[in-house]
């Protein structure tokens, strides 16, 4: 399986972040800046992001966006979910667009579906804070100034 981009991007943001740390409002620009990614798709990452309540958004002079939870608190499985389209891995997983003849006795979607399950099972074991150990290199791949 592959994430999205919207999904990277996703997580991309949450670990600038949790970098960046809760005491520092970070912007979309600086974001971009950092990864080189396209300002219009990251502002509608920030967007749900921010619907869902994992981060804050504060608009006008003064504002910026921070995590709104713990970075220990946020699971990698749990923004996948939000923010992947489906998991359909194969045809006979979305049932109405599902033409497959073998889809009566097919084995074969079981398994995919036994596989995906343990695939978020693993992403659910992981936080931000789990990926981010040592923030200062972070900090200095990203640009971010203390």
């Amino acid at each position: 399986m592959k994430l999205t981009n919207y999904t990277d991007y996703s997580l991309r943001v949450l670990l600038y972040l949790a970098v960046k740390g809760s005491e520092s409002k970070s912007t979309i620009t600086e974001i971009t800046e950092a990864y080189q990614i396209s300002r219009n798709h990251l502002t509608k990452v920030i967007h749900q992001l921010g619907q869902i309540g994992v981060i804050t958004t504060t608009r006008g002079r003064g504002g910026g966006i921070t995590l709104a939870q713990d970075p220990s608190e946020v699971t990698i499985g749990s923004i996948v979910r939000e923010t992947e389209e489906n998991f359909d891995m194969v045809e006979c997983f979305n049932s109405e667009n599902n033409n497959c003849v073998l889809t009566p006795i097919c084995g074969l979607k079981h398994v995919l579906h036994e596989a995906l399950a343990a695939y978020l099972a693993v992403l659910d074991t992981y936080t931000i804070a789990d990926l981010v150990k040592e923030p200062e290199m972070y900090r200095m791949l990203l640009g971010i100034k203390e």
